[in-house]
C-alpha cells in the first residue's frame, strides 16, 4: 500500500518536471530588435521603509536607455517611517527630467500593495503599467524589451523574470533555490502554454483591461496575491494574450531576507494566497507538489518498516535530481552558480521546510513591514 502511494505520486511529480522542464526549453528567448520606442510606461512602485533598497532602484532608473518623456514613475508610499521619501525627493531634484511622482497610499482593503497599485492607476494616463518593487533593480533595456513585445505580440499582460543578487552565503542560496524553483515554474507553464503563476516585481499590463477585469476586485481580502490573481483574471478573458518575455535583458534582480524570521514570514505570505487560486491547474499542481514533499519528509521514518530501504533511497535520489534537472536550467538562464555542496543541503532540507511553511500557515498569522497579516 505505501510503496504503491509513493510511486504513484512520484511518478506523476516526475511527469510534472519533466512537462514543466520541456516547457521552459520550448519557451522561446526574446532576442532585441529595432523597435521604434511607441509606447508610454507607468511604472508603479510601492515602498515601505526601503530606504536601505532604494538608492540601488533609482541608481537603476537613471540608467534606463528608452526615451524619458515616454516613462513615469509613480512611487506609493504605505506610511513609510524612514527616510524613503526623502531619498525620492532627492533623486527627483537631481534627475529632473524624468517624470516622477510619489503618492500616499490609500488603504481600502485588507491587501496594502494592491491598495497602492489601485492608488496610481487612478492617476495615470498611459496605455501600460509596470509594477515593480523598491528592492529591485532594473537592467538598462528592460523598458525597450517590454515596448518590443507590445508591438510585435500586443498582448494584454506581459510577465518577465526575477531573480536574487548574487551571494556567498548558505542561507542566501536556499532562498535563491527555493525562489527560482518558482521561476522555472513559472516558465515552464508559459512554454506549455499553461500558465498559472507570475511574480509582480516585473509584470505589465494595459490600463484598459486592468479596468475591464474590475482590477483587484474579489479578492482584496487577500493580502498577498496582487499579481496571481490578476494573471487568473487575464487568462480567463484573453488566454491567448498573456505572455512570457524570456530574456536575461528584462531579468529583475532582487535581495534575499536577512533572518529566517523574515525568511518565514516572506514565504507564509506567499503562501496565504495559494489557497484561492481559481485555475484548476494551478491547484493540482500546488497539491502535488506539497504531497511530494510531504511523503519525502516521512521516509526516514520508514526505514524501520518493512518497506525496503532501496527503494526509499530511489525515491530520495530521484526527486533531488529531477528538481536539479529544473533548478540547473533556472540557474543557467538567470546567470547564477551551481554550487554542489549548497545545492545538495538546500535540496535535502527543502521538503521539511516546505512542510513547515503550510504547517504554520494553517495555524498562524504572519507579519510583514511590522504589520500582522490574517491568511
Amino acid at each position: 500500500m505505501i510503496v504503491g502511494i509513493f510511486c504513484a505520486v512520484l511518478t506523476c511529480y516526475v511527469l510534472l518536471i519533466l512537462s514543466l522542464m520541456y516547457g521552459f526549453w520550448k519557451l522561446p528567448k526574446i532576442k532585441q530588435q529595432h523597435i521604434a520606442s511607441t509606447v508610454d510606461f507607468s511604472v508603479i512602485i510601492p515602498f515601505r521603509n526601503e530606504a536601505t533598497h532604494l538608492p540601488k532602484l533609482l541608481q537603476s532608473i537613471a540608467h534606463l536607455k528608452y526615451p524619458i518623456p515616454k516613462m513615469t514613475f509613480w512611487f506609493v508610499d504605505d506610511a513609510s517611517e524612514d527616510d524613503s521619501c526623502k531619498i525620492i525627493e532627492q533623486f527627483r531634484k537631481e534627475h529632473s527630467t524624468f517624470n516622477i511622482y510619489i503618492l500616499q497610499n490609500k488603504r481600502v482593503s485588507n491587501s496594502p500593495k494592491k491598495d497602492a497599485i489601485t492608488t496610481a492607476i487612478s492617476q495615470i494616463q498611459s496605455d501600460w503599467i509596470i509594477t515593480t518593487d523598491a528592492d529591485c533593480m532594473l537592467p538598462m533595456n528592460w523598458l525597450a524589451f517590454f515596448n518590443q513585445e507590445i508591438a510585435i505580440k500586443q498582448p494584454k499582460m506581459i510577465a518577465a523574470p526575477v531573480t536574487y543578487q548574487k551571494t556567498t552565503s548558505f542561507f542566501s542560496y536556499f532562498q535563491l533555490l527555493d525562489f527560482l524553483s518558482l521561476q522555472g515554474t513559472t516558465m515552464g507553464s508559459f512554454g506549455l502554454q499553461l500558465p498559472f503563476m507570475c511574480n509582480g516585481a516585473n509584470l505589465a499590463y494595459q490600463k484598459e483591461a486592468f479596468l475591464e477585469v474590475h482590477g483587484f476586485s474579489g479578492n482584496d481580502t487577500i493580502a498577498s496575491g496582487d499579481d496571481v490573481f490578476l494573471l487568473e483574471k487575464f487568462i480567463q478573458k484573453w488566454p491567448k494574450k498573456v505572455v512570457y518575455l524570456k530574456t536575461k535583458s528584462a531579468l529583475v534582480h532582487t535581495y534575499a531576507v536577512n533572518t529566517f524570521k523574515e525568511l518565514v514570514s516572506q514565504r507564509m505570505r506567499w503562501a496565504s494566497k495559494s489557497a484561492n487560486y481559481t485555475l484548476l491547474r494551478g491547484k493540482l499542481i500546488g497539491v502535488l507538489v506539497l504531497l511530494m514533499n510531504l511523503l519525502f519528509c516521512i521516509l526516514p521514518c520508514l526505514v524501520f518498516t518493512s518497506v525496503s530501504w532501496k527503494f526509499l533511497l530511489c525515491v530520495a535520489v530521484l526527486k533531488i535530481l529531477i528538481d536539479s534537472f529544473l533548478l540547473a536550467q533556472t540557474l543557467h538562464f538567470t546567470q547564477q552558480k551551481f554550487k554542489f555542496f549548497y545545492f545538495l543541503f538546500s535540496t535535502l532540507l527543502y521538503p521539511f521546510f516546505t512542510i513547515f511553511i503550510f504547517l504554520k500557515s494553517l495555524v498562524s498569522t504572519y507579519t510583514w513591514k511590522n504589520r500582522v497579516f490574517k491568511k
